[in-house]
C-alpha cells in the first residue's frame, strides 16, 4: 500500500496532515490530538512520528499528548520552543520516516514565525502557515524581506510539487487575488475548482507549485499587473518587489 495523505479537520479551519500506510502513520501540525488518536484508532494505525513547522497552538497543541501517548519522536524547528521536541530541525537536516519509506528535506522559512520550517519530499511540501493555496500567512515575527525571501525558495520547488498547508483559505484568498489581479484567467479555474470541492465537503488542497505560480499574488510581485496593482492601493511607486509584496501583505491584512 502506498503512502496516502489524509486530512483530518481541526478547529474551525486548520488541516493536521496524516500519512499513512496500511499500519503506520506521521502527523503533520497536530494543534488538537483529539481527532488524531481517534483517527489512529479507528484505522488501527500505529503513530511513528510528529512533524511541526512551527510554534503556534493550532499547531502544535496536540504535540505533546501525541509524545507521550505513542511514544513517537517529534520533529521540529531548532529556533521555536515546542514542548517535547526530540529532534531539532534545520535548513539542510532531513527527515527519514523508515516505516513509510518517506524522506523529507528540511528549510528554513522565516516569516510567519521566526523560526518556521518546511518540510519537502516525495513530491510534497508540508509548509504550515508560510504559503498558503493562493495566499500567505501574516507576519507575525518576520519581516517583509524576510517572507518574500521565503516565499520564493518555496515557489522555486518543481512545478508539480504538491502544496499541503495548515489551513483552509483558498476562497477566501482567491476573492483577494482576484481584486489585485482581475485579468488572471486562471484565478477563474481555480473558483471554480475550489467551490466545487468545498460544495462536496472535500478541501481544496493540495495545490500545487505550478498552480500558485500562476495565481499567487504573493508570488506574483515582479508580474507587471500585480506591481501596478499595489502601487495604485498604496497611491505611490513601489521601487521593488518587497515593497510590492509588503502592499499587497497589508493590503491582504485588510481586505
Amino acid at each position: 500500500m502506498a503512502v496516502d495523505v489524509i486530512p483530518l479537520r481541526a478547529f474551525r479551519d486548520n488541516y493536521i496532515w496524516c500519512l499513512r500506510d496500511a499500519a503506520h502513520a506521521a502527523v503533520v501540525d497536530p494543534g488538537d490530538a483529539g481527532p488524531v488518536m481517534q483517527y489512529l484508532e479507528a484505522e488501527r494505525l500505529r503513530l511513528v512520528a510528529i512533524l511541526a513547522t512551527h510554534h503556534h497552538a493550532d499547531h502544535v497543541g496536540g504535540v505533546a499528548q501525541l509524545a507521550a501517548e505513542y511514544s513517537a519522536p517529534v520533529y521540529g524547528p531548532a529556533r521555536e520552543s515546542i514542548p517535547a521536541i526530540t529532534q531539532p530541525l534545520r535548513e539542510g537536516d532531513r527527515v527519514r520516516i523508515a516505516e513509510l519509506d518517506l524522506d523529507f528535506g528540511v528549510l528554513d522559512i522565516p516569516g510567519h514565525t521566526a523560526g518556521h520550517i518546511a518540510l519537502v519530499g516525495a513530491g510534497m511540501l508540508f509548509c504550515g502557515d508560510t504559503l498558503f493555496s493562493v495566499g500567505c500567512g501574516r507576519l507575525f515575527e518576520g519581516t517583509p524581506a524576510q517572507m518574500s525571501a521565503s516565499l520564493a525558495k518555496l515557489g522555486a520547488l518543481p512545478g508539480p510539487t504538491r502544496v499541503y498547508c495548515g489551513h483552509e483559505y483558498t476562497a477566501a484568498n482567491i476573492r483577494f487575488a482576484q481584486a489585485v489581479e482581475p485579468g488572471n484567467e486562471t484565478l477563474v479555474r481555480r473558483e471554480r475548482e475550489t467551490r466545487t470541492a468545498l460544495a462536496s465537503g472535500r478541501p481544496s488542497l493540495p495545490s500545487t507549485i505550478a498552480d500558485e505560480r500562476e495565481t499567487n499574488p504573493f508570488l506574483r510581485t515582479r508580474v507587471p499587473g500585480v506591481a501596478a496593482s499595489a502601487a495604485r492601493h498604496a497611491g505611490r511607486a513601489l521601487p521593488d518587489p518587497v515593497e510590492v509584496f509588503a502592499v499587497l501583505r497589508e493590503w491582504k491584512n485588510q481586505f
